[in-house]
């Protein structure tokens, strides 16, 4: 095991800033919102797994079902954008299941907002440069900043008041409209082509 600290920080910033758990806040405090109760260690530990497991395997997994990362990429691109709506327009589209705080830890939090197709892709073109050692520990360290972004957003929401949370849920709304049509655009062209 060979474990290189500029590998772990150059992977540990791509995928920080693919992630941007910062970026979620507003969605995170909305979720909680609309549950009760978010279980922070689950969600966290379960993005984590889906990371690390997709890093093993995402390649392999999806070739066996037939589908590209660029189709992967493009459906995750729909589900950012339904998630950036709902954010921007103060709709609800995504509605909620029985036992919601279990279901909203999983989905749409751990997948596909943390453990989403921006950072599956992200983990699979950084493989091919970084050993993956280093991969995992750029991982573990996201998750745990995950966690406690996770555990300290209702404090985070306090300090920033409701019309503070507001304004950032617009902005960010527009924000990951942006890199859902970034993220379909860059890949619905690698599928016609």
């Amino acid at each position: 095991m060979q474990l290189n600290f500029k590998e772990i920080f150059t992977a540990f910033m791509i995928l920080f800033a693919v992630i941007d758990i910062i970026g979620n806040i507003p969605i995170i405090i909305d979720l909680r919102k609309k549950v009760g109760h978010i279980q922070s260690e689950k969600a966290s530990i379960i993005a984590g797994i889906i990371m690390i497991v997709f890093l093993f395997l995402g390649q392999n997994i999806l070739s066996l079902i037939g589908i590209g990362v660029n189709s992967f990429a493009v459906a995750g691109a729909f589900i950012l954008f339904f998630i950036a709506l709902e954010m921007i327009l103060g709709i609800t589209l995504y509605k909620e299941e029985e036992n919601s705080s279990m279901t909203a830890s999983v989905f749409p939090l751990a997948f596909p907002l943390i453990a989403g197709p921006g950072s599956l892709t992200t983990l699979l073109s950084i493989r091919a440069e970084y050993r993956i050692e280093n991969i995992i520990v750029a991982v573990l360290l996201n998750v745990l900043i995950i966690y406690i972004v996770l555990k300290t957003s209702a404090k985070i929401e306090k300090l920033i008041g409701q019309n503070g949370i507001s304004i950032i849920r617009k902005i960010f709304g527009v924000i990951l409209l942006a890199i859902a049509v970034k993220l379909f655009a860059h890949n619905i062209k690698a599928l016609f082509i």
